[in-house]
């Protein structure tokens, strides 16, 4: 009689370790199951329409879309985010208290992202008058640029160093 709870607790601690194992030990991707990370060129990205900051000193929203356009892949982390107004370029920060979830995108599949900002004052050396916006996903070096058309972006202090963050992904739709 003791055999069973012993065969019993040895099954399910089998069992607890195979739910932890990703498919992957020790082959760093080679086996194929686990997606990649999302490449702008491989999902398509879309920017706006947003809540636009009416007036300066007030906040708008910017959100972002991705949908995958091909074979599965994974977003883990933020996006990388860069407004750029004739010769200066500024990476936004990530959200303060933000945490980033790794999702996996079917073909399909969609997730979005906001950019937020406060609007600064037209003609202000401390605004950037951002004339385009970057984006790139995590893991990725490949980029997308789109016009920003949502007024100057307040500087913390001055123009390249922009009063505007980057927010996590979350999975879109159903």
């Amino acid at each position: 009689m003791r055999a069973i709870p012993l065969t019993v607790t040895a099954l399910a601690a089998a069992l607890a370790l195979t739910a932890c194992d990703d498919g992957n030990a020790g082959n760093a991707g080679a086996s194929g199951k686990n997606s990649s990370a999302c490449e702008v060129g491989k999902v398509s990205v879309q920017v706006g329409s947003a809540s636009v900051a009416p007036a300066a000193g007030d906040t708008g929203e910017v959100p972002v879309s991705i949908t995958n356009q091909s074979a599965p892949c994974t977003l883990d982390g933020f996006a990388g985010v860069t407004l750029k107004a004739g010769g200066t370029s500024a990476t936004l920060a990530t959200l303060s208290g933000a945490k980033s979830e790794k999702l996996k995108l079917a073909k399909g599949d969609s997730a979005t992202f906001s950019i937020s900002y406060v609007r600064g004052k037209d003609g202000d050396k401390a605004s950037l008058a951002a004339t385009s916006v970057t984006v790139s996903l995590p893991g990725s070096d490949a980029t997308e640029s789109f016009p920003w058309k949502y007024g100057p972006v307040a500087g913390k202090g001055s123009a390249d160093k922009p009063n505007a963050t980057v927010g996590a992904f979350q999975q879109a739709g159903d």
